[in-house]
């Protein structure tokens, strides 16, 4: 084993120690956590009005503060940006993490106090390379570097007490002295706001440089990837990084990419490894390389519960704790943090698929689904059908999002999808059938509306051109960073959008 990995393990098996730990006892430390956090804030505004010091359990915490949204919390976090303190969180926030993929042009701003960054931010990336180096102690990721991207807005100062930005630009301006050693390219490129300039820039920065590992979101490092490529000349990206062997992503399901990483980096040894975190915190970790779901870890701060899906629509549904969860039923995710956020409701659901470990892939979004006829799309179900439809037909999808056709006077409903391929299906009708049949099989609802093409009719997949979502992202103004194609809609702003565009293109 190489050194530094000894070194390394050392290090941090005390900290696998303490994750061991919550895996077997997931209630105790989940009880401890909510405990500690309401204690810490007691003093503060938010904890006076809701009287902490006299909550002793998770069932009274539970009844005495409703369920939050963003749009609730919002008038505290304008003042804590205008440098108010003790209101959310004790002492002085400095730090808002800067989120609009989810909300459409409204932005958010996600207080990050200093226990937030140190305790969850920081320490997810951490236990991640120790989770690594005991799944692959012969690994040599430390002989090089780590490319990251950082994020397309920079840190700006809101005013002279507080600054906002992308969360990856805040990590990147919080990370200590030495993290410019083992990252490339340096942080003047990485948090340049101009993302087509970056890109010449890092590719400059980090053509010949030893690169071991990338982390970040797929859809970005893989245009970085096709621009190097193209740049080089080469085939594919061993050609440039021979020692490269991990890829660490996280921000959008892996699905659709994952045949695009493959194809251009031709290696059995490259491993992949997934991570669920967000501006709200950093939340679970693949900790097993031979699973494709991801362990939630229960210490970091963050207090969970969950509402089951079917009941989110009440107006203060009842949740479940870490220990009354089942598997295979989806969830909503409402978190207490360490950052100031209380029963907030994070907007991204989740399918339990262990526990004892807890385990959990992301399902989708409370917010980007189909269900314009009662069929109940969500994201897990059209990732899963665009999987075996390309398995199927050879085909290669770049991106893609999909949304409802209306009802009409002539004309039953649909969905129709607008497809970026990498490589077309061999035959697109194929491709439209299995698609239909796959979601019919593993989705009773949408199986029901498509019988006998009573309610809605087979789908609409069309292929855009190349650079579609690129340009839609561009206009936007939301290229680089966090910023995401949205998958699934109820409505067709999205789809009209994009055929506009493409009609340009």
């Amino acid at each position: 084993m190489p050194l530094i990995n000894s070194l390394f393990s050392r290090f941090s098996a005390g900290r696998i120690n303490q994750i061991d730990f919550f895996k077997k006892h997931p209630e105790d430390v989940q009880r401890e956590t909510i405990l500690q956090l309401l204690n810490s804030a007691r003093d503060t505004e938010f904890g006076k009005k809701y009287d902490f010091k006299s909550i002793d359990s998770e069932s009274e915490f539970k009844n005495r503060l409703p369920l939050q949204s963003y749009e609730v919390i919002k008038p505290y976090v304008e003042r804590l940006r205008k440098g108010d303190t003790d209101i959310l969180w004790p002492g002085e926030i400095k730090w808002f993490a800067k989120s609009s993929a989810t909300t459409g042009d409204k932005s958010k701003y996600i207080p990050l106090s200093a226990q937030a960054l140190a305790e969850c931010h920081f320490r997810g990336p951490k236990d991640t390379l120790a989770i690594y180096i005991r799944n692959f102690p012969e690994t040599r990721i430390f002989s090089g570097k780590g490319l990251t991207i950082g994020g397309s807005n920079q840190v700006n100062k809101f005013n002279h007490k507080s600054f906002v930005g992308d969360l990856s630009a805040i990590l990147i301006e919080n990370s200590p002295f030495w993290a410019s050693y083992i990252r490339t390219p340096g942080k003047k490129i990485a948090l340049m706001e101009n993302w087509e300039e970056k890109l010449e820039m890092m590719y400059k920065a980090t053509l010949h440089k030893k690169v071991t590992s990338i982390s970040g979101v797929p859809s970005w490092n893989l245009v970085f990837i096709k621009y190097i490529l193209e740049k080089t000349g080469k085939s594919n990206l061993l050609d440039i990084w021979p020692d490269l062997e991990l890829f660490i992503h996280g921000g959008v399901s892996f699905i659709p990419y994952r045949d695009q990483f493959e194809k251009i980096i031709p290696s059995p040894a490259m491993h992949y490894m997934e991570t669920y975190n967000a501006s709200e915190g950093f939340f679970a970790i693949q900790d097993d390389p031979q699973r494709d779901d991801m362990m939630l870890m229960l210490d970091y701060g963050v207090y969970y519960e969950f509402i089951p899906l079917e009941s989110f629509e009440q107006e203060q549904p009842e949740t479940l704790s870490v220990g009354e969860v089942e598997t295979g039923r989806n969830y909503v995710i409402v978190i207490s943090t360490n950052g100031g956020l209380w029963r907030y409701i994070l907007g991204d659901t989740i399918i339990f698929t262990s526990l004892y470990p807890h385990k959990i892939k992301i399902s989708g979004r409370t917010k980007h689904f189909i269900n314009a006829f009662g069929e109940e799309l969500i994201i897990d179900h059209a990732e899963n059908a665009l999987k075996t439809a390309c398995n199927k037909t050879g085909a290669i999808i770049s991106e893609y999002t999909a949304g409802p056709v209306f009802m009409s006077d002539k004309n039953k409903g649909s969905h129709e999808w607008l497809i970026e391929f990498e490589k077309e299906p061999g035959n697109m009708e194929d491709f439209i059938t299995v698609l239909d049949n796959t979601l019919q099989s593993i989705n009773s609802d949408y199986e029901a509306k498509r019988y006998k093409d009573i309610t809605i009719d087979p789908p609409n997949v069309y292929s855009v051109k190349k650079g579609l979502f690129y340009q839609w992202l561009k206009e936007k103004g939301k290229l680089g960073g966090q910023n995401k194609v949205p998958r699934l809609a109820n409505n067709r702003k999205y789809l009209d959008e994009l055929l506009e565009i493409n009609q340009r293109l």
